[in-house]
């Protein structure tokens, strides 16, 4: 099978079924694993984030949704070149990666688009094993959601009886958004108390006073689809009176693919360090202040 992936998570997946062999194509926001660069680009960003602060890629963003204007651009004849028999996409968020829509005059006809669509964190678990069946690895698929369920149902049984912190999870930075989709039951499963959203919703703008407001505990910021270092080079002279937390929200937050079980290990270590073990991933603490920001 010859497989093109504009789904940074259905790259991940994959990956970690053994199928990495039949990907023939992906797009510019498939960064991992590393090999990954040696994947011919089908679909590329048309907005140039480097060099530009947070503020001003919400601005363009929100510029190029206003307007209908899609944020990928799809090689149609390098596809056709390729000649996939399945290309696997999404229509969650038109921000996070290629949409079908992106495809309507793009995709060789004949060829399967396959749409993954989770909003919540069993649904990326399932996710999981649908595409691995779709693949014809169904039990690689439930071998792998079975370790996610793994990981995550440790932190809960560790934090069942713990007091819970209060905690605001950023998907962005300037203006601050409230994490969505399955990022505020990762906070649940890991021990905290999520502040102004709801599983399963859309993240939203808001404000710092706002957030502020809600008197958190913890703060921590995992931008969506930027690594750690992207996200702390936007982070300007961010200080809140909060303990606050940059972490790698690309890799193991915003993106509904396996390594969201580790999300949730950092995240229960970060409320509960006494309890859970630092698991190794990126995070940098950032400096404190006295007032709150404006």
């Amino acid at each position: 099978m010859r497989i093109i992936s504009f789904l940074p998570s259905a790259t991940d997946i994959i990956w970690e079924i053994g199928l990495f062999d039949c990907l023939v194509g992906v797009s510019e926001d498939c960064n991992w694993p590393a090999q990954v660069k040696d994947k011919p680009l089908v679909a590329r960003t048309r907005i140039d984030v480097s060099g530009l602060s947070a503020a001003e890629i919400d601005r363009l963003v929100n510029a190029s949704a206003s307007e209908a204007h899609s944020l990928y651009a799809v090689d149609a004849e390098l596809m056709a070149q390729l000649k996939p028999d399945l290309v696997i996409t999404q229509d969650l968020c038109e921000v996070c990666a290629v949409s079908s829509g992106d495809l309507a005059s793009a995709c060789p006809i004949g060829t399967e688009v396959f749409s993954m669509n989770p909003r919540s964190m069993e649904d990326v678990i399932s996710s999981v094993i649908d595409l691995a069946k779709r693949l014809g690895l169904e039990e690689r698929g439930r071998t792998v959601a079975e370790t996610m369920r793994a990981k995550i149902e440790s932190v809960r049984m560790a934090v069942a009886r713990l007091d819970r912190p209060r905690v605001f999870v950023a998907e962005w930075m300037d203006p601050p958004y409230g994490s969505g989709h399955w990022l505020p039951e990762m906070v649940q499963a890991a021990g905290g108390r999520n502040l102004l959203s709801r599983p399963g919703e859309y993240s939203f703008a808001t404000s710092w006073e706002a957030v502020l407001a809600e008197d958190p505990e913890l703060i921590v910021l995992a931008a969506c689809g930027f690594d750690i270092e992207q996200a702390l080079a936007r982070t300007g002279e961010l200080c809140l009176p909060v303990r606050t937390v940059v972490v790698d929200g690309d890799a193991y937050y915003s993106r509904p693919a396996p390594r969201i079980a580790d999300g949730v290990r950092q995240l229960a270590h970060l409320l509960h360090p006494g309890v859970l073990e630092d698991p190794g991933l990126p995070a940098v603490e950032l400096p404190l202040s006295a007032v709150s920001a404006s």
